[in-house]
């Protein structure tokens, strides 16, 4: 019998004006407890617990 397959990490995007993420895994049983991440100035946050990456939107002009 194999493993059971973990959940495959999602790319999120989200509005530049956000300064705050929070991820449970997307819920269900392959969930994980609700964790809160600053993404600030940066472009990206990973998540610590399922690998979920959290990426700003880019604007017109690709930055």
């Amino acid at each position: 019998m194999q493993p059971a397959a973990t959940q495959p990490s999602d790319v999120i995007e989200v509005d530049r004006d956000v300064e705050t993420v929070g991820c449970d895994g997307g819920g269900g049983p392959l969930g994980h407890p609700m964790v809160y991440y600053p993404i600030g100035h940066e472009h990206e946050v990973v998540c610590n617990y399922c690998g979920r990456r959290f990426v700003r939107k880019a604007n017109r002009h690709g930055h």
